[in-house]
Formats: structure tokens, sequence, C-alpha cells
């Protein structure tokens, strides 16, 4: 059963820019295995983040770093939850992410599917 569907887009180069003027978002942002990722790369990964936080409703409170993503050599990447972000997926039931990332053209963007178990 689908609990919430999540989508976002963002321009990679605007993105960079606002990393480069603030470097402390690179941190507040991403999980030490993100952090040093190409740009396009990194974009996707906000992308992702907040197409998950938007598929669980985007509550106040939630960590940005208790989302990881991560690819998987000839499959689709794989969403790794902790902390606040478990614990809203724990509250809806939510058992499983479906993600689909791509950059291209200066464009990052990301969908995700929420699903519990009927």
């Amino acid at each position: 059963m689908i609990v919430g569907v999540g989508i976002d887009v963002v321009d990679v180069a605007r993105f960079l820019a606002t990393i480069e003027r603030v470097p402390g978002l690179r941190t507040r942002l991403f999980t030490p295995d993100e952090r040093d990722l190409p740009p396009a790369s990194l974009a996707a990964r906000f992308a992702a983040k907040e197409a998950i936080a938007k598929a669980l409703g985007a509550p106040p409170g939630m960590s940005w770093q208790d989302a990881t993503v991560r690819r998987v050599a000839g499959a689709q990447p794989v969403v790794e939850i902790t902390g606040t972000v478990r614990a809203r997926a724990d509250e809806l039931g939510v058992d499983r992410f479906h993600l689909s990332i791509s950059h291209d053209a200066g464009i990052a963007s990301a969908v995700v599917v929420a699903e519990r178990d009927a």
C-alpha cells in the first residue's frame, strides 16, 4: 500500500553555489559517506532527501542526516533511514522506499514512493 509520494527537482549550479556560500550546509545536509560526491550527485541526494520528506508528509524536526542514499552497482539506489526519519516512517508504517534519482543538463531530480504492507 502506498503511504506517500515525493518529488523534488534541484538546479545543480544554484545548489553548488549555495553550498559554496554556506560551507556548513554540506555537513548539515549530508552524511559523511555522501559529502565528497561530485556536485551533480550531491544535488541528486538533496533532491532525494527532499522527496523522502515529502513522501512522509514533511513533518517538522526531521534531520537531513537521518536519511542516506547509497548507490548499488547494477541496482536501484537504496534509502537507509535512522533517527527522526525512521521514527516518522515507523509512525506511518512505512517499511520500504522506492527511489529514482537522475541528473542531466544541470538539473537533478528524485522521486520517492513510501510503501507499507497492506
